[in-house]
């Protein structure tokens, strides 16, 4: 065996073992969910666990395995019922009926997820995927993880509709004891010229040594700072309580014309999810609903309350250039990511990437050079770049291994289902 076979053998070994890992921790999230669970969608934004297990399957079987004309497609009507927004691919099913799909059923999208396992896995066993095949078996394996974080965002939004009390239970877990708030401080980070993002993103520099980016963290380029300080730790529970004990969210000379709007219009009184009950604020988590601990990162806040919040504490955010400069000076340090027997933040640290995806106060925008990728794949990213903000690091339900400085997120600015909080900058 030449050097070349052997490193293409060694290549897609890994890969089939890595793919099988990603799809065992999709069946592992969706064990602890009965049939009623994974059907129901709860609001638009969201989708319902069932359809989140069908789409991350055919995104593998549309784009990998129907190269092969000699593959045999599970079942057509799931291009159709499981496309999300790839308008290349064809017609869709509209996003905010998804939860009306009872068939097919569970066991019906287990089957699909069984026979689409297996005829990838052989394929990777054979060693007979081109690289731009494998180069999109580890996209696959990426969006998946991207898909467990929603899934868990999803299901967390559902069962807080829930009216029992405490409510649905996800994971059971001890209860969290405040040990106090950590002092806030400040690190200083010089300014100058930096460098911003990944070469080559969007295309893995070696299989799973942690090269892999999705293409809109590049190209890498230069961009000017001046000198900055930003928080050593994100803003907490307790903190947002003194937000809330000031009026922060009645007065609207602390908030944006469009945030202010988004405040009245939805009544917003405290972070979603959190309730003022006759024992103190309550918080609705995967366990169901459970005392605010002060000494854990605010999540669930929009970017329009991390901007007032902000404004309130005499900072701002900082930009998504910042928070990477800054980021990228902790070399590893992490904080919480996705531990299927907790999905919660923990104590606030001094990590920039774990626990909460932080907003910043950049636009989700093309960095200089960005180009996406041709057909139907090139429309995973680049579609988005308007009217979206990026956050930065990684939550508490982000997968381990799915994180990195240069990741960019992106939510509307009135988004509040998903783990976002929020660090200061000055």
């Amino acid at each position: 065996m030449s050097v070349d076979s052997h490193l293409a053998t060694t290549t897609e070994h890994s890969l089939a073992q890595r793919f099988l890992q990603v799809r065992g921790l999709t069946d592992l999230l969706a064990s602890r969910l009965s049939a009623e669970d994974q059907t129901p969608q709860s609001m638009t934004a969201a989708s319902p666990a069932k359809w989140h297990r069908a789409h991350v399957t055919w995104f593998f079987e549309e784009f990998v395995l129907r190269r092969d004309p000699a593959y045999t497609v599970y079942d057509d009507t799931y291009r159709y019922l499981f496309n999300s927004y790839y308008e290349a691919v064809g017609e869709r099913h509209p996003r905010h009926d998804r939860g009306l799909v009872t068939r097919p059923g569970v066991e019906d999208i287990t089957r699909y997820r069984e026979y689409v396992d297996a005829a990838l896995s052989d394929r990777l066993r054979r060693g007979d995927l081109d690289d731009e095949a494998l180069t999109l078996v580890e996209l696959g394996c990426n969006h998946e993880q991207q898909h467990q974080e929603l899934l868990l965002m999803d299901i967390k939004h559902l069962f807080s509709t829930i009216p029992l009390s405490p409510g649905p239970i996800y994971v059971d877990r001890e209860v969290d004891v405040d040990a106090g708030t950590p002092s806030l401080g400040w690190r200083s980070v010089g300014g100058g010229v930096v460098e911003i993002g990944v070469p080559g993103a969007g295309v893995p520099t070696a299989p799973f040594d942690g090269g892999f980016s999705y293409d809109n963290e590049g190209p890498r380029h230069r961009v000017f700072l001046e000198d900055f300080h930003i928080a050593d730790r994100p803003v907490t529970n307790a903190d947002w309580l003194e937000f809330i004990a000031d009026e922060g969210y009645r007065r609207p000379e602390l908030w944006l014309s469009d945030g202010w709007a988004f405040c009245r219009e939805q009544d917003l009184h405290a972070p979603g999810y959190w309730r003022l009950e006759d024992d103190g604020w309550t918080t609705f988590t995967l366990s169901g609903r459970r005392q605010v601990v002060g000494d854990e990162p605010v999540l669930h806040v929009s970017f329009y309350e991390a901007d007032a919040f902000a404004r309130w504490a005499g900072a701002r955010l900082p930009t998504e250039f910042e928070w990477e400069t800054a980021a990228t000076e902790l070399g590893d340090a992490r904080g919480n990511l996705l531990d299927p027997d907790r999905c919660h933040p923990g104590r606030v640290g001094t990590a920039m990437i774990g626990d909460i995806w932080e907003w910043t106060s950049s636009a989700y925008l093309p960095y200089p050079g960005f180009v996406a990728a041709n057909g139907a794949v090139g429309e995973y990213n680049g579609k988005f770049m308007c009217d979206q903000h990026v956050l930065r690091g990684a939550s508490a339900v982000t997968p381990v291994g799915h994180e990195r400085a240069t990741y960019r997120n992106f939510f509307p600015a009135s988004g509040r289902w998903l783990f976002g909080g929020l660090r200061l900058a000055r």
